[in-house]
């Protein structure tokens, strides 16, 4: 059974670099590809040597999953073997979820708490079990958990203000418009940053090893100010010769700190992969190498002296991952939303009270500041952050400054904790200084900033929840294990390796099925020909309208039957159109800024479609979640005159959908007048209904949420109806 864990913990601990690395790549990748600082496979390769070097400095970060939150002299040999592989079972699967979710969340806070979970679970079980009169703070590493979990939340404000302070000082000096200065003096801006990421990344991070002489090393640490002071020197003067020869030395930069932040990332987040697994293959090693099995593994205490080969390894899995995770290009583009320089940032997620609040706090204290300031100062000010139009800016999500100095402050505070042993969220590093950057640059707008604060406010609390789901899991998987014995170890490892296996790898990607979103349709719409613009969006559309003709459809029919499944799965279906469409709306506009003189026709028609769309998929949410609510509620249902007059709707409605849906795959219109005279009786229809029902009301009552859900359905189904024949107008417009 020894064996059997050691071999598992393996397979896991490559498992955990792949999901962790499609986690976590946005971390060192994202700054470069919002960028657009070089190609993706210069990027990628770069970013790919910054991780094997960095797994070369890991080896003192291991020491973290052996004794960085538990005792292990506490513990046996089979009780920390199966503490590592209960920490494995339910953290390989936590962060798979989130990976799914595309939402990017912190390896770091899934190892601690994982860890701690794992740790409690024993620690009771001996307790319960009377073989111990240790008490629990005797089994748990606290003060250290404490200092680990405090360095992560310190690590999220001095992060976000360091992005912020740093960007702001360096839009100053540049701002947007920053070629012409730049070409002056950006040589020594960028060698400061130069030098910060070699002193920290090279003479810091890599003091362990054997890269740097010693001489050099004493001479470095002797003389810091010294050293510092010379590392500027020499990174502004080679940087001022490489701009003599035409060299654009920010993207230099932009690449040393790619490499830098991936060096730095691989050397603090390798534990997070591999350094439980690590510790088990250890634990294996110490206790065969023993006369008898150990009652204590104190062992694990010492310092980990890791071999070069498997460090390699895991070094060459993570730098495959690199290349060919989509996953990892998903969260990416999550981060890259929020801080992007646009104002129109599309979200699925509507402002919460607290994003409104926190905006409206903040314009009152702009407001402040501003009439406190001299208005010379104040207008110099706002040149300098006088941003790039939507044509100076191109397609990239932020310049070169930005980049740089997301890249900097990241680097620089990643290496510290590395430093000081303190495994510090990379992602809470990374996607904070991001923000304070984002902010700095005024990209927070009154248009985007509360949506914006609510991606911020929802990473966070997804990492929080990482917390309490990874301790939970893992304290749930670890009691299941001990005192399943070895049903409960062969069962649970099985299960998890199936849902890994079928999430990881027999799952199609989303996107390899659906290359090309709704969104993007309708980019490449507005640049092909009237022929292919006709064909590729009438498609689009009629698409659109079937998904509402079967949503629709499924709906009425559930609340018929009460069948809560069906209900619960068509508002999901219904939440994301809504979100589709709402999204088609915001990054309709900056294309349609692109449009020739003789194509602003075509885009008027263009907006006015997605319009009804939106405006059809909000009533249609307004019709399946109330449906849902009521059933879900057990409410009365409905009655049968009210099914009878609902059956009576819904076939008219299948009527009209079903050839307005013939009449796009067609792309003919002549049974247009034919839609509107239906509709027209279906109108008449809906009031007679409306009417009886009134009726009945005065007669027998009946139950006040049937009723009230009966009119709600009247009311959003005629809404339904007279966007959709709407569209079919627009359509016809643009095909003529």
């Amino acid at each position: 059974m020894d064996l059997f864990i050691v071999i598992t913990l393996a397979l896991l601990a490559v498992m955990g670099i792949i999901v962790g690395v499609s986690n976590d790549a946005v971390n060192f990748l994202n700054s470069a590809f919002g960028s657009n600082a070089a190609k993706k496979n210069v990027i990628l390769t770069i970013a790919g040597v910054g991780v094997m070097v960095g797994v070369m400095t890991s080896s003192g970060m291991m020491d973290v999953a052996r004794s960085g939150v538990f005792y292990p002299a506490m513990f046996t040999y089979q009780e920390i073997m199966i503490l590592f592989l209960g920490m494995m079972l339910s953290n390989i699967i936590l962060l798979d979820i989130y990976n799914s979710l595309g939402l990017p969340t912190s390896t770091t806070v899934s190892l601690v708490f994982g860890l701690l979970g794992s740790a409690m679970a024993l620690a009771l079980y001996n307790i319960w079990g009377g073989t111990t009169d240790a008490t629990l703070g005797e089994f748990i590493n606290s003060g250290n958990a404490f200092a680990i979990v405090s360095g992560i939340l310190l690590s999220v404000v001095l992060a976000f203000f360091t992005g912020h302070l740093l960007m702001y000082i360096s839009r100053l000096i540049f701002s947007f418009r920053y070629h012409k200065i730049f070409s002056r003096y950006g040589a020594f801006w960028c060698g400061i940053t130069l030098a910060g990421i070699i002193y920290f990344t090279v003479f810091k991070g890599l003091k362990s090893t054997t890269l740097i002489p010693d001489v050099l090393k004493e001479f470095v640490n002797d003389n810091t100010g010294m050293a510092l002071l010379l590392l500027w020197l020499g990174s502004s003067a080679l940087l001022w010769i490489l701009q003599r020869f035409n060299v654009n030395i920010l993207r230099v930069s932009i690449l040393a700190g790619t490499f830098s932040l991936a060096l730095a990332f691989a050397g603090n987040d390798l534990v997070n992969f591999i350094g439980v697994p690590y510790a088990g293959y250890d634990s294996y090693v110490i206790a065969h190498n023993a006369d008898a099995l150990p009652t204590s593994m104190e062992a694990l205490s010492n310092p980990t002296k890791a071999n070069f080969w498997i460090m390699c390894a895991a070094g060459l899995v993570m730098v495959i991952t690199l290349f060919t995770s989509k996953k990892a290009l998903r969260v990416i583009e999550t981060e890259r939303k929020l801080s992007s320089q646009s104002e129109e940032v599309p979200t699925n997620s509507e402002a919460t009270v607290a994003s409104r609040g926190i905006v409206r706090g903040v314009l009152r204290l702009n407001n402040f500041l501003t009439s406190i300031t001299p208005e010379p100062v104040h207008r110099w000010i706002n040149e300098r952050f006088e941003s790039l139009s939507e044509e100076e800016r191109g397609d990239a999500n932020y310049d070169l400054i930005r980049a740089t100095v997301n890249l900097t402050a990241a680097a620089i505070l990643i290496s510290i904790g590395t430093q000081l042993k303190l495994p510090l969220s990379t992602t809470y590093v990374v996607f904070m200084v991001s923000m304070g950057s984002s902010l700095a640059d005024r990209a927070w707008g009154r248009e985007s900033a509360v949506y914006r604060i609510t991606g911020v406010t929802t990473v966070i609390m997804g990492w929080f929840i990482t917390a309490l789901g990874g301790f939970g899991i893992a304290l749930a998987v670890t009691l299941a294990l001990v005192y399943g014995g070895t049903i409960a170890i062969i069962a649970i490892t099985a299960i998890c390796l199936f849902l890994i296996i079928k999430n990881n790898i027999a799952k199609k990607d989303e996107e390899e099925v659906q290359e090309e979103s709704a969104v993007s349709k309708i980019g490449d719409v507005l640049k092909r020909s009237p022929e292919e613009a006709l064909i590729n969006y009438t498609e689009h559309v009629c698409s659109s309208m079937e998904k509402v003709t079967m949503i629709y459809d499924r709906t009425i029919v559930a609340v018929f039957k009460e069948n809560r499944k069906v209900l619960r799965d068509m508002v999901r279906e219904a939440e994301d159109f809504y979100h589709s469409t709402r999204q088609q709306k915001y990054e309709l506009l900056p294309l349609l800024r692109n449009l020739e003189d003789s194509d602003v026709n075509t885009g008027h028609y263009y907006v006015q479609v997605v319009d009804y769309i939106s405006e059809t998929s909000k009533a249609l949410l307004h019709i399946t979640r109330p449906c849902y609510k009521h059933v879900d509620n057990n409410h009365s249902g409905l009655t049968k005159e009210q099914v009878y007059d609902l059956k009576r709707i819904n076939d008219r409605v299948e009527e009209i959908f079903g050839e307005i849906n013939n009449m796009l795959r067609t792309r003919t219109f002549e049974q247009m007048d034919d839609v509107l005279n239906k509709r027209d009786e279906m109108f008449d229809l809906i009031d007679e209904v409306m009417q009886n029902q009134l009726r009945r009301l005065r007669d027998t009552g009946g139950s006040s949420s049937a009723n009230m859900l009966f009119f709600n359905i009247l009311t959003e189904t005629k809404t339904i109806v007279l966007h959709s024949r709407n569209i079919m107008k627009s359509l016809e417009h643009f095909v003529h």
